[in-house]
């Protein structure tokens, strides 16, 4: 039988290790830096893991780590008052912790202190980061340049229905003592825990659908604890509100509070109440301005009307004047354009005078000469109006044939009987038809 190696037992191993490990001043008390993951409260106890990761993002170390809950009690409370936030997964921390050892369970940290100062700095640290990476992108004043209208009325809320702070800046709107009319549509969002984010940025998108009926957007969330503003430390959020259409105006927390949005909103307003009657005041203001500018308007015109009356008055005085001056100047004008008128009408007479006679010769010599021309075309006429006249006609040897009185033209009208009247230069000639017989074709009567 072999003999058996000189060896302890795992119980002895384990507890040889946890003595080991608790014998070590070095790993007692000690400092550790890093981000809590899966954090949990089970008993009154609160257990998580400590990790540490590379700029890649990741793990390279891990621990387990508990607080137990006489000691939780204390750092919760001191860790919430200070910083604002609960212990929570996603905190990069600082803090105290001794390295235990347990048989069964392993190595692990008992965490006693938590140093706050350094998770204040870290999260002012990511809110710095946010907002130098939006000013690095140039777009961090956008909102504030949209400019916001000198009287808005017509409001999209982005507000949690029920939340406190919404029934607050709901009341001071609709009791304001001036008895102005805001418009105001919710649209619901949840406004503090994980969901924070995307369903802001979900009612910013139902805003943006109906953009052109808004006057501006107001984000509004009442006081509670700093952790629930959390979410407003967001930077795809801030580059939402940064680069939204039409202005921004926020009211978050307290007046002590103040989130990434608050830096890159068109207008930041301490609290949910504060934005209302920031509203209000617009409308106060610009009520204001038409009031003075209405008083200055009744000043001016009554000023104007009584320096119109006074003009008037001096008008009123020096009409008679005018009237008689202008009558005078009228006078001497009138006479001046009747001997005007007179000498040219002299002239015109005489010009007229000159120019009737020179028609009237013109007249008389052109009546002179076409009498002459038509004398002579009467004469031709007349000649020969003679040489063919029918005595003329007869005397050359000519006769005309007639039948009942009319001249006989065509044969085919003709009769054997028919009597017929030939006159000739000498006399008549009665005769009768025995006969008649048509010239041959293509020769006349003379032919």
């Amino acid at each position: 039988m072999m003999d058996t190696p000189r060896h302890v037992t795992l119980f002895e191993l384990q507890q040889r290790i946890g003595n080991t490990l608790r014998l070590n001043r070095e790993l007692q008390d000690v400092w550790v830096l890093a981000e809590l993951s899966d954090v949990r409260v089970n008993g009154g106890h609160c257990y998580m893991e400590l990790v540490e990761k590379d700029q890649a993002g990741t793990t390279r170390a891990k621990v387990r780590a508990m607080i137990w809950s006489s000691r939780f009690a204390v750092l919760r409370r001191k860790f919430r008052e200070e910083t604002g936030r609960e212990i929570e997964s996603g905190l990069k921390v600082l803090l105290q912790a001794s390295v235990t050892h347990h048989n069964l369970y392993g190595l692990s940290l008992t965490v006693s202190d938590i140093d706050t100062s350094y998770t204040l700095g870290e999260m002012e640290r990511v809110r710095r980061e946010i907002l130098e990476r939006l000013a690095r992108e140039g777009v961090i004043d956008i909102n504030k340049r949209c400019g916001l209208i000198e009287v808005p009325q017509k409001i999209a809320v982005i507000s949690a229905p029920g939340a406190a702070g919404y029934g607050d800046f709901m009341n001071q709107i609709r009791a304001n003592s001036d008895g102005f009319v805001l418009y105001t549509v919710l649209f619901p969002a949840v406004m503090q825990g994980a969901n924070t984010v995307p369903s802001v940025l979900a009612a910013l998108d139902l805003v943006e659908q109906t953009i052109d009926i808004w006057d501006c957007v107001v984000i509004i969330r009442g006081g509670g604890a700093t952790t629930d503003l959390n979410g407003f430390d967001n930077y795809e959020l801030a580059r939402r509100v940064a680069t939204f259409g039409i202005p921004v105006i926020v009211g978050i927390g307290h007046e002590r509070d103040r989130t990434v949005l608050d830096e890159v909103a068109g207008v930041r307003c301490k609290t949910p109440t504060a934005v209302a009657a920031f509203l209000i005041d617009r409308l106060r203001e610009a009520y204001s301005r038409v009031t003075t500018l209405v008083t200055r308007i009744g000043h001016y015109g009554a000023d104007a009307l009584r320096g119109e009356r006074a003009r008037l008055a001096n008008a009123e005085a020096m009409i008679p004047l005018m009237a008689k001056n202008r009558l005078t100047a009228a006078s001497g004008e009138l006479e001046r354009l009747c001997r005007v008128v007179c000498d040219s009408a002299g002239r015109r007479v005489q010009r007229a005078d000159s120019m009737l006679d020179r028609i009237n010769l013109a007249v008389s010599r052109a009546a002179e000469s076409q009498i002459q021309k038509e004398d002579q075309r009467l004469r031709r006429i007349g000649d020969m109006a003679r040489v063919l006249s029918p005595v003329n006609t007869l005397r050359r040897g000519y006769s005309i044939t007639r039948l009942n009185g009319a001249a006989v033209r065509d044969l085919t009208a003709l009769a054997p009987g028919d009597v017929l009247e030939t006159v000739t230069a000498a006399g008549s000639i009665r005769s009768a038809v025995v006969d008649t017989a048509a010239a041959p074709e293509g020769e006349t009567v003379d032919g």
